[in-house]
């Protein structure tokens, strides 16, 4: 049965679009809530929050004693963990099933929003875990990102998708394997860099790729052309359009964290931002491949922008695939726990060595399960690495110069020579994006950590990586606090064997 508003309008909307996943819909509530609780749960555990005064475990499970005298109660929480359900919370003895209920009874600041956005996370899973598990092997390589409807493995809006109905999420969510067309929305005067596409060009003026939700939601009354076919890959708002071009879209919409707009200054840079990464990637001994940027075009405004990406799938050779992270670990779960062990662990020691090895040059990437992809061979051993998507990375010029490399050519936000915050960048998306849902568990992160990164060569980013407590992004308090990103610190796997709870030191 359907327990919240979100819950209600999404049930109603498929009885009138879809009534066939209807039934289905409300057998997946009860564990999209107990998902999302667990992730809830998670963050109220380990993240700095301001109105939590204290925090005690017992065998019983983890107490939290709240700034105004409550308490809440409930099961022990790996930060690490993933595929968990929590079934209830507890405040002051009170039994919580659904986390947007629980949000709702904490009068903190940011808490009633934040309340509606878990109310839709819970919705969506549940209507994402409707879709058809893939049958074989994919057909073609964008199928790779179609199979997972579970979302981001710790982010309590995981499947936020407010402003959405079911039609628009049948329509246009990976998960469910649509054909997506896209729309064209002639610009005058727009802000072009690279070769624009001759066929999206009317004389002087810019047709740029438009996702039909912005279209119709973002940019309505303004006039559009019917435009080519893709396949909405793990963002959602990237689309491959082939096997060799990605357009990655404007979308207006808070997904999971964040409205998927692209800035002014992302179109001005992105071509600089581009060439500046592929030439200290090549450092790297044919290790790591970037995803060159074609093209990029705007309006001068982040609701109409467009960028035109290679596709990660022309870097893969003979008998070779290339595979989000994020869908990596369903892709090894056919081998013995020996041989993923060993696959994984491989993955880690490359995948570590290339972001050190890039971080010491000047680059820190922002390599999570969606921007870093895996060339895997026959034997399901990775070859190298492609990283996607350059609008959130961070450049240190003084490394860069450091290294031979001239002055970076761009300005702004993406540069970067704090040593911590580059540190942070790096790790927090490497381990929390990949690696920590690759191992499963603290336990299995610290082997896996400890394992990859032993033979190494020393640096002070690896030192800090083997020693210092990991930075994770504090997901709940981001969202509850949405100015700028903060910050937990969880203690390392590699010398702490982590069990039940702590919580997170602050840092902002």
């Amino acid at each position: 049965m359907c327990d919240t508003s979100a819950e209600r309008e999404l049930a109603e909307e498929l009885e009138s679009v879809r009534p066939e996943l209807t039934s289905a819909y409300l057998a997946a509530l009860p564990g999209a809530r107990a998902t999302v609780l667990a992730r809830l749960w998670r963050g109220l555990v380990h993240e700095p929050l301001p109105w939590i005064a204290a925090r005690t475990r017992g065998s019983a499970g983890i107490s939290i004693r709240l700034a105004d005298g409550r308490r809440l109660h409930g099961p022990p929480s790996d930060p690490w963990a993933t595929g968990t359900a929590v079934a209830v919370v507890e405040l002051d003895g009170v039994p919580y099933d659904h986390p947007a209920r629980l949000m709702a009874a904490l009068p903190v600041p940011g808490g009633a929003p934040f309340a509606a956005e878990l109310d839709h996370s819970v919705a969506s899973l549940a209507l994402s875990r409707t879709a058809p598990p893939a049958a074989g092997p994919p057909s073609e390589p964008w199928e790779w990102e179609q199979r997972s409807p579970d979302g981001h493995p710790y982010h309590p809006t995981c499947r936020s998708r407010p402003g959405f109905s079911a039609a628009e999420q049948l329509a246009y969510a990976p998960e469910h394997r649509p054909v997506v067309g896209l729309r064209l929305a002639p610009v005058t005067g727009a802000i072009v860099r690279g070769p624009w596409p001759s066929q999206w060009r009317d004389g002087d003026t810019v047709l740029l790729p438009v996702h039909p939700w912005q279209a119709e939601h973002v940019l309505a009354g303004r006039p559009v052309l019917s435009g080519p076919p893709a396949h909405p890959l793990l963002s959602l708002r990237t689309l491959a359009l082939d096997r060799r071009i990605h357009v990655k879209t404007a979308l207006s919409a808070r997904l999971t964290s964040q409205v998927r707009d692209i800035s002014a200054y992302s179109v001005d840079h992105a071509l600089a931002t581009s060439e500046l990464a592929t030439r200290v990637a090549d450092r790297l001994d044919g290790r790591l491949h970037v995803t060159r940027t074609l093209a990029a075009a705007g309006a001068g405004t982040p609701e109409l922008a467009a960028v035109l990406r290679e596709s990660p799938y022309v870097h893969a050779g003979t008998d070779e695939q290339v595979i989000p992270v994020a869908e990596l670990s369903g892709h090894l779960a056919s081998l013995s726990p020996r041989e993923r062990r060993a696959r994984v662990t491989d993955f880690a020691r490359l995948a570590l060595g290339v972001c050190l090895d890039l971080l010491d040059l000047g680059v820190a990437l922002e390599a999570h399960g969606q921007n870093l992809l895996a060339v895997v061979d026959l034997e399901l051993r990775t070859r190298r690495l492609v990283y996607r998507d350059l609008a959130d990375i961070r450049v240190s010029p003084a490394r860069l110069v450091r290294h031979g490399f001239p002055a970076p050519p761009i300005t702004g936000r993406l540069l970067e020579d704090d040593p911590t915050v580059l540190r942070r960048k790096v790790l927090s998306c490497l381990i929390t994006g990949a690696l920590g849902p690759l191992a499963g568990n603290a336990a299995e992160l610290g082997d896996l950590l400890d394992a990859a990164t032993r033979d190494l060569p020393p640096a002070p980013d690896l030192l800090a990586l083997r020693t210092e407590q990991l930075p994770v992004k504090a997901l709940t308090m981001m969202r509850l606090s949405p100015a700028g990103d903060h910050w937990a610190l969880l203690p390392n796997p590699v010398t702490t064997r982590f069990a039940g709870s702590s919580a997170g030191a602050a840092e902002r």
